[in-house]
Parts: structure tokens; sequence; C-alpha cells
């Protein structure tokens, strides 16, 4: 049978779902006909709300845990509430200045993004995530140091003095002044590019027969800028506040607990998830099975992309925590840490 939407529910059904989430969302126990028939304002039966409670059952949306126990909202029946019935409601005054302020006072700006995710985590109770786009060097030297016949240690140094190792291998014909050769060239001709133009500018240079250097040096001067180049295209992924995930209610669910932790180990396959939000206006809400990396502990992800001065997405911040998330309050404090990190990067 197909899931309903809201506006085809009746104003029984829709008011005796709303409880059931609510209630779930509150306290992640299933809750009861008898139970519901004390709220204030249903003015229906034990016996009428279990009728109900059957119905929204057969439609996909409850689901008993076992005989005996109430009904608690599929994933197909959460996501009819987020999309449909949820009523969101804005961070408080005192959570908006707790982001603004640890966005204010963290020093760099990877310190202050990564500071920012862990203020997230803190006041949402999730393990807070972020991509970072990892900035591009701006190349001062690049070097090389022999390990053996067909190895090298490629040595980059950044205008900011950062230092870098790569192990790359050697083209046939490299000798001793070779690498000499490398070091003068990248000296006079390369130094005070990114490395995207310093390859631009190699390649520029070889079509028009002005690189004044061999075959070998130009190759592995190409390797070189490449080793980085690939490096830097992958954002960094940032996961602060992991402990929340172990609350009092995780006890009784230890087992999806450590399987959400073995899931937040593998940040490539998380990187990826998180792309996937970049192209969205606001907060996307992954639940449970929708998304495959975190099926088996049943956990939900909201995240939201930041951008620049100029409107390009930079990266995505968000959370990761039970399907039972008090999306009403997570959402906008999700898309408001965003538009922080926004207003921070311009």
């Amino acid at each position: 049978m197909n899931s309903p939407n809201v506006i085809e529910m009746s104003d029984r059904a829709r008011e005796v779902f709303r409880l059931v989430v609510e209630s779930y969302l509150d306290n992640g126990a299933p809750v009861g006909s008898r139970t519901l028939s004390k709220f204030t304002g249903l003015n229906l039966s034990p016996a009428s709300i279990r009728n109900v409670m059957q119905d929204l059952e057969e439609a996909g949306l409850l689901a008993a845990p076992h005989t005996s126990a109430g009904r608690m909202p599929t994933e197909v029946g959460l996501r009819l509430f987020v999309d449909g019935m949820m009523q969101a409601a804005e961070p408080s005054a005192e959570e908006r200045a707790e982001i603004e302020r640890r966005s204010a006072n963290a020093g760099p700006i990877e310190e202050a993004i990564s500071s920012v995710t862990a203020t997230l985590s803190g006041l949402s109770a999730c393990a807070g995530i972020v991509l970072v786009p990892k900035h591009e060097p701006v190349l001062r030297q690049l070097g090389f140091v022999p390990l053996s016949r067909g190895q090298a240690m490629a040595v980059l140094v950044g205008q900011d003095g950062t230092v870098e190792n790569r192990v790359v291998e050697l083209p046939e014909g490299v000798t001793s002044s070779t690498l000499v050769e490398i070091g003068n060239y990248v000296s006079e001709r390369l130094a005070g590019l990114t490395l995207a133009e310093a390859e631009a500018r190699l390649a520029a240079e070889i079509g028009l027969g002005r690189a004044a250097i061999d075959h070998a040096a130009r190759e592995l001067i190409a390797r070189g800028l490449a080793v980085w180049s690939g490096d830097g295209a992958r954002p960094v992924l940032i996961v602060r506040g992991q402990a929340n995930l172990i609350d009092e209610s995780a006890a009784a669910d230890l087992e999806r607990v450590r399987l959400l932790l073995d899931e937040l180990e593998g940040k490539q396959e998380i990187a990826r998830l998180l792309e996937n939000a970049r192209s969205a206006s606001a907060a996307r809400i992954f639940i449970g099975s929708e998304n495959k990396l975190f099926a088996l502990s049943g956990s939900s992800v909201i995240a939201a992309p930041y951008r620049g001065g100029d409107g390009r997405v930079l990266g995505v911040v968000g959370v990761i925590g039970p399907t039972r998330l008090n999306y009403a309050r997570i959402v906008p404090m999700v898309d408001f840490t965003a538009q922080t990190l926004s207003r921070l990067m311009t």
C-alpha cells in the first residue's frame, strides 16, 4: 500500500500521527493508545486511537517494535513528518550568540570552522561534521631529494612557510644535475604561483618551447606538482563531538551506537555523502536508510552548504545523530551555522 501524503490524511489520523512522532522524538520510546488518549484535546478513546494507529501502520507510517509495544514512526513516517508537518523552531538568542562568539574568537579560519562545528555539536547533542576546502598552497620552492635509484622525496615549500613531503617515482635520465636544474627553474619561473597556475605555466612553456630544462626535468616537475594538486582537490572532513552519541538512551541500543561510531571512521564515505548537500539552498536531511552509509546504524544526517563572498559553495556543515533527532530544532540550527560560516568566509 502506498503511503498517503499529509493532505490525504484525515484530521484525526494526522493528529494521532503527529502525537506519536513528537512523543517518539522526545523520548525515543514507542507510544501506546492509552498514553495518547490522555493528551488534552485529542478527544478519542483508546480503542479509536488503536484503530487509527492500525491504519497508519498499514500505510507504512508507524511500526510496532514488538507485539505488546506501542507504535513508533518508520523512516517513511519520519520523512512525511519532516517534509509536511514539522514546525521549525529558530535557534534561541543564546544559541545564536554562542555560535557567533565561537566563530569570532577562534583565530585562523580553519580553527574557527572547527570551533563552530564543535559548538554545533554541543548545542545539538550530535556529532558535528564539516567539509573544509583544502587551502591550495602558493609555491616558493620545489626540490627533490634522492632516496634510491628510482625514487625521490619531493619537498614543497609554500609562501606561508609550510613544508610538505611526498615520495615520487623518478623518470629515466634524472641525474644530480637535473635536480639542481629543477630547483633553479622553479625559483625563477614558478615561484609565487598556486599549484594549478604552476602546472598551467609549465605546460604553456613546454608547448611554446620556452622551458629551458630537459625532458626528464620537465616530467619530474610535472609529477611533483600533480601530487599536491590531487591532494588539494579533496576537501578535509572534520568530525567533532562523537561522545555526544553515547548518551543515556544509547545504553539500550549499544549495537547501533557501535555501528555508528564505526561508520564515522569512514571519512571519505561521509565526505561523499555531504557532497550531496552542496547544491541545496538550505539544510538537507538524510534519514536512516535513505543513505547507504548510515543504513545499518539507523542514523540521520542534517547538512547545509556554506559559501564564500562570491556565492560559490566552499563546504558543508552538519550533524549526525539517531533518527529520533529533534529535527524542528536542529534543522534551523544547522542552517544558522552554515550562514555564520558563510559570513566568516567573506
